[in-house]
């Protein structure tokens, strides 16, 4: 049997951290949104009891280092399962971007398994069971417009955003998460963006609102060592984005804006000054 899962981008409209748990987790408070930028996951029963990852990416590890890998071995645990499975990735979301590419590849191999091998888990279930591989797993299980708090684990989904065009910037960098989670000192995080009128607008269903309320506590952290993130972000607003930021530890940077056009022209403009550059819309994987 062969199936194949879409595994979209994420990025966060907010992104706050309260404290660290004692085994060093971060309490977050976030809210994400998936776009139309994707990998594709395909799963195909093997004949022995194995693990295989394939993936286009010279970037990527084939073995346990790899998320979706882990992905397989927590759901097999979880369910008493002795089976085998090739994982093909499509690289499509760029690597070490702050897009959430392996979170999402992973939880693409969560969904797609419930389905291959009749497991009929609930999306809570597996969402649980991705904190297992990594904080972001949980809301790519769900891949859809959500509040996500606790260590990630809990997942609540929200109104569809309102008509919105998203252009994302990738700089010429890669950025360790667990890096720039080790710089976080909770005494110096004074700019905490407004999760909860964030979260207002979104139930309003009020762009001006929504992008009003953004922010990334994270941003200053990674922005000390990479500048050119500030600098995209700042041609994002000068060329006519109607909010900009970094997306979770970075280095991406979005800027939004209210009309096609002018994403468009945002988009285009910069093109010149950045090579990995990308026109999305908002999503809801629910819808497909």
């Amino acid at each position: 049997m062969q199936i194949v899962e879409k595994a979209p981008a994420k990025i966060n409209l907010g992104l706050d951290t309260l404290f660290e748990h004692r085994n060093g987790d971060k309490e977050w408070n976030i809210v994400m949104t998936s776009v139309d930028l994707a990998d594709y996951v395909q799963l195909e029963d093997l004949a022995t009891n194995r693990i295989e990852v394939v993936t286009d990416s010279g970037f990527l590890p084939n073995d346990r280092r790899n998320l979706a890998f882990q992905a397989v071995s927590v759901l097999k645990r979880y369910c008493h399962v002795e089976r085998g499975v090739r994982i093909t990735i499509k690289k499509v979301i760029p690597v070490a971007a702050g897009l959430g590419g392996g979170s999402s590849d992973a939880a693409a191999v969560l969904r797609g398994l419930n389905l291959m091998w009749h497991l009929d888990l609930d999306l809570a279930t597996l969402a649980r069971l991705g904190l297992k591989i990594d904080s972001d797993v949980p809301y790519c299980v769900y891949s859809q417009t959500a509040h996500v708090t606790g260590k990630g684990e809990i997942v609540t989904p929200l109104p569809k955003l309102p008509p919105m065009w998203i252009v994302l910037a990738k700089p010429k960098i890669s950025v360790s998460t667990p890096n720039i989670l080790r710089q976080v000192n909770y005494a110096q995080l004074t700019a905490h963006p407004d999760i909860d009128q964030l979260l207002a607008g979104i139930q309003h269903g009020d762009a001006g609102e929504i992008f009003a309320h953004m922010g990334n506590v994270l941003e200053p952290i990674t922005a000390k060592r990479h500048p050119e993130i500030t600098q995209i972000k700042q041609q994002l607003l000068n060329f006519g984005a109607d909010a900009a930021q970094m997306s979770g530890t970075g280095p991406t940077v979005f800027g939004v804006c209210r009309k096609q056009s002018r994403a468009q022209r945002v988009y285009n403009s910069l093109k010149g000054f950045c090579r990995e550059v990308y026109l999305v819309r908002p999503v809801n994987l629910a819808d497909h």
